[in-house]
C-alpha cells in the first residue's frame, strides 16, 4: 500500500463533516455574538480572510494543477530546494575594509553580498577589483548599489570576469539601477526620463555576456516602507515593471533580453502568511504580463525575487524584538520562495553597536540555511487552502489597482497625477491612526513597554523622522519612507531627555474597591503611561479614598490614576478628585456612561479607556507637565 492510498484509508475512518455543520457549531459557540465582527478579518489589502478555509473554497483557484517551476510559477520559479542565497550589505567608504568584512561574512554562511558605494565615489575598474579580491564571482552572488555609476560597475564586471577566465553563465548578482524608484524618492530623474531609459538599454547590452546578471531593479520595497499595504506594494512594483518593459521594447530590445534582467526588491513585514502569499502572488502576476509581451518561453517570465526585511515595523525602544519581527519577515520570504534575502541590521542604528546586529543576522543566516528543517517541515510547493486563498485575494486585489494605474496612462503619469502618492498617504494615515489608538500593536512601543528601559545616550533627531530624498528642482510629491513607531518613540525619548534634567515623571495607581477591575484598569493604565516613558507606582489597593490620596501625595507622584469598578466611580472618583485636584493630575481609568457628565461636572477632566487615541492623550499630558 502506498502512502496516498494509506492516507485515503484514514481518512475514510472519519465522518465527512459539512461546512454547513460547521457553522452550526460556530455559531451555537459564539451565544448570540455578531460572527462577522467576531471572526471575520478585515485586512488593510481590502478584502477580508475567512476564520477557516475548506476544499470547496479553491474552486475559484485556476492554477492549483501546476507544478513548481512550471507557468505561472505561483509555487516557485527560479530554485530547486532550499537553495536561495542570503545576502549580507556593506557599507563600501573604504575598499580594503570592506573587502575583510565582505571575507568575514562570507565564511558566516553569507552567500551573496551587496556592495553600497559611497554616491560620492567614482569607482575604477582597479577599485571594483579590489573590492572582490579573492571573492570568487562564480561561487558568491554579487550586487551592487551604485547610484549615478551603474553603467560604469557593469562594464568593470564585465572586463573583470573575462580577466579571470570566469563562466558566464555562474556569474550571479545585479547592480541597483532603478530611475523610477529614485523619481518616486527624488521627484526628478538625474537628466530625464528619456535619458534614463536609454541608459537602461545601454546597461542591458553591456551586460549580455553575463545571463544571470540584473541589470533592472523595482524596487517595491519603497512603497511598503511608506506605508502602503502588501496590495499596493505589489500593484505599483508590476506597474512599475511595466514602464520598464515598454520603455525598453520601444527602444528595439526584446522581451526575452528585458525580462531576465530585472529584479524585484520587495520589503516583507510581520504579516506572515500575507507576506508568503504576496510573493507567491507576485510571481505569478508578473509571468501573465511577461506572457502578453510573446517571449520566446515560459522560463522568461520567472520574475527574480529579492527580499528585505521591512523598515517600517521596527521599534528603537525593546530593540530586541526586532529580531522577532525579522526572524518570522525572513521566514515568509523563504517559504513564499524569494531567490535572495537580506536580513536588515536595523539595530545597529541605535544601539551603536554593528556586533548587536551582525549577531542577529548571523544568527537567522544559520537558522534560515538549515536545510533539513525546511525539508523537514516546509515544502513551498504544497500550500494549504488558507494560503491558496491569501494568494488568489492578493492576486484579484493587485491586479485591480494595477488596472487602475494602467487607465491612468501607466505608472509615471500615475505617478506625476499625485494618484500613487495618494493611496499611499491615506493608507498610511489610516495605519497611523491604528498605532495611535493601538488598533495595530508594535510590541515595546506602543504596547508592553519595558518600563526599565531608557536612552541613556542621545539618539540622532532623524531617527524620528521620515526618510526624505526630495531634489530641490522634484516636479513632483515624493514618497517618504519613515516607521509606523516613529510618533511614540519621539514621545518617549523627550521623557528620557526630560528626566535627566528633572524627575521622571511619577503615574500613582488608586486602585480601589472590585479587585478584578482594579487590577485590570490599573495593569491597563500602567501599560497606558509606560509608553510615554513614565514611572509606574502601582499599589495593591486602599481601603479608604483618604489614604490613596495621603499615598499618592507621599509619592511625588505627578499624575493619579483612579482604578476601580464602574459602579464605585460614582462614589470614590469625586472625593479623590477634591483631594488631590491641586496637587496632582487626577484621571479616570474607564469611561463611565451612565454618570460621566455628573463626573464631568464636578471637576474631573481626564479619562482614558480602550478607545482612547493613546498617543494624542500622551502628547496632551506631555504638555501639563511641561515636558517639550
Amino acid at each position: 500500500m502506498d502512502q496516498n492510498e494509506a492516507h485515503k484509508k484514514l481518512f475514510t475512518e472519519f465522518p465527512q463533516v459539512s461546512t454547513k455543520e460547521w457553522e452550526g457549531v460556530i455559531k451555537a459557540d459564539l451565544k448570540g455574538a455578531d460572527y462577522e465582527k467576531k471572526l471575520i478579518w478585515k485586512t488593510y489589502e481590502g478584502f477580508q480572510v475567512k476564520p477557516y478555509y475548506r476544499s470547496e473554497d479553491l474552486k475559484k483557484v485556476d492554477y492549483l494543477d501546476t507544478l513548481p517551476g512550471k507557468f505561472p510559477f505561483t509555487r516557485g520559479s527560479n530554485k530547486d530546494g532550499n537553495n536561495w542565497h542570503i545576502r549580507q550589505d556593506i557599507i563600501v567608504d573604504d575598499i580594503k575594509n570592506a573587502n575583510k568584512k565582505a571575507l568575514d561574512v562570507l565564511m558566516k554562511g553569507v552567500t551573496s553580498l551587496g556592495f553600497i558605494l559611497n554616491p560620492k565615489f567614482e569607482p575604477t575598474i582597479d577599485d571594483i577589483e579590489q573590492l572582490c579580491e579573492n571573492i570568487y564571482a562564480d561561487a558568491v552572488e554579487l550586487n551592487f548599489i551604485c547610484f549615478h555609476n551603474s553603467i560604469e560597475v557593469v562594464q568593470h564586471v564585465v572586463k573583470l570576469v573575462k580577466k579571470y577566465n570566469r563562466e558566464l553563465d555562474k556569474i550571479n548578482g545585479s547592480v541597483d539601477f532603478d530611475p523610477i524608484g529614485q523619481y518616486v524618492l527624488k521627484g526628478s530623474f538625474s537628466e530625464s526620463a528619456e535619458a534614463s531609459f536609454d541608459l537602461a538599454k545601454n546597461m542591458i547590452e553591456t551586460a549580455g555576456l553575463l545571463p544571470n546578471f540584473k541589470v533592472i531593479t523595482v524596487n517595491g520595497q519603497f512603497f511598503q516602507n511608506a506605508g502602503a499595504t502588501i496590495v499596493e506594494e505589489l500593484s505599483f512594483s508590476l506597474a512599475q515593471g511595466v514602464s520598464y518593459l515598454t520603455e525598453l521594447t520601444d527602444r528595439g530590445l526584446s522581451i526575452n533580453d528585458i525580462a531576465p534582467r530585472m529584479k524585484f526588491q520587495f520589503a516583507v513585514g510581520s504579516n506572515y502568511f500575507m507576506e508568503i502569499a504576496k510573493i507567491r502572488a507576485a510571481r505569478m502576476l508578473w509571468a501573465q504580463i511577461v506572457h502578453a509581451y510573446g517571449p520566446c518561453c515560459d522560463s522568461k517570465a520567472k520574475m527574480y525575487i529579492h527580499s528585505t526585511t521591512s523598515n517600517w515595523n521596527k521599534t528603537i525602544y525593546d530593540a530586541h524584538v526586532n529580531m522577532l519581527r525579522t526572524t518570522t519577515e525572513s521566514m515568509s520570504s523563504i517559504i513564499g520562495g524569494s531567490d535572495s534575502l537580506t536580513v536588515n541590521p536595523y539595530n545597529a542604528i541605535f544601539e551603536q553597536s554593528t556586533e548587536f546586529s551582525e549577531r542577529i543576522a548571523r544568527n537567522q543566516q544559520l537558522l534560515l540555511k538549515e536545510e533539513s528543517y525546511f525539508d523537514k517541515v516546509v515544502d513551498p510547493a504544497s500550500g494549504s487552502y488558507y494560503i491558496e486563498n491569501l494568494t488568489d485575494s492578493i492576486a484579484e486585489e493587485a491586479w485591480k489597482l494595477f488596472l487602475e494605474v494602467q487607465e491612468k496612462g501607466g505608472f509615471l503619469e500615475a505617478f506625476k497625477s499625485g494618484f500613487i502618492q495618494k493611496i499611499i498617504k491615506d493608507t498610511a494615515q489610516k495605519r497611523d491612526m491604528d498605532i495611535a489608538t493601538r488598533k495595530e500593536v508594535l510590541l515595546g512601543t506602543n504596547q508592553y513597554p519595558n518600563p526599565t528601559e531608557f536612552k541613556e545616550n542621545k539618539v540622532d533627531p532623524s531617527v524620528f523622522e521620515a526618510f526624505d530624498c526630495t531634489d530641490k528642482n522634484a516636479e513632483v510629491e515624493t514618497l517618504k519612507m519613515y516607521r509606523g513607531a516613529q510618533a511614540f518613540e519621539a514621545l518617549r525619548y523627550q521623557t528620557d531627555v526630560f528626566a535627566k534634567s528633572y524627575k521622571r515623571p511619577k503615574v500613582f495607581m488608586l486602585t480601589m474597591g472590585n479587585l478584578a477591575k482594579r487590577r485590570a484598569r490599573s495593569q491597563f493604565a500602567g501599560n497606558f503611561f509606560s509608553c510615554a516613558g513614565y514611572e509606574i507606582i502601582d499599589n495593591n489597593g486602599f481601603k479608604t479614598v483618604e489614604a490613596a490620596a495621603s499615598a499618592c501625595i507621599e509619592a511625588n507622584a505627578d499624575i493619579a490614576v483612579i482604578c476601580s469598578s464602574d459602579d464605585d466611580y460614582a462614589e470614590i472618583a469625586p472625593k479623590l478628585y477634591d483631594l488631590l485636584n491641586q496637587k496632582v493630575i487626577v484621571v479616570l481609568a474607564g469611561y463611565p456612561k451612565a454618570f460621566l457628565e455628573d463626573l464631568k461636572n464636578k471637576g474631573l477632566k481626564y479619562f482614558i479607556h480602550m478607545k482612547t487615541n493613546v498617543l494624542e492623550t500622551l502628547k496632551e499630558f506631555h504638555k501639563l507637565l511641561g515636558i517639550k
